[in-house]
């Protein structure tokens, strides 16, 4: 699994090594941040539109046409 998600040169550290692995774990690290970091911004993201959308007056809104009743 982890030859899958790192480069050549780090994938060879985690088969030769039997040690520390430490470009192995940077991976992980750096990894993890990113993704931290993108899952925050899509929260916020879809937390700021849901607001923006209750907040907004609904004349300004830009739903379309209203629905015709038919009775």
């Amino acid at each position: 699994m982890n030859a899958f998600i790192a480069c050549t040169t780090c994938a060879q550290n985690f088969v030769d090594s039997n040690g520390p692995n430490a470009a192995g774990w940077s991976i992980m690290f750096l990894l993890v941040v990113i993704l931290g970091m993108l899952g925050t911004i899509g929260f916020f993201m879809v937390r700021i539109a849901r607001r923006e959308h209750e907040a907004l007056d609904p004349e300004l809104r830009d739903d379309g046409p209203e629905p015709v009743s038919t009775h």
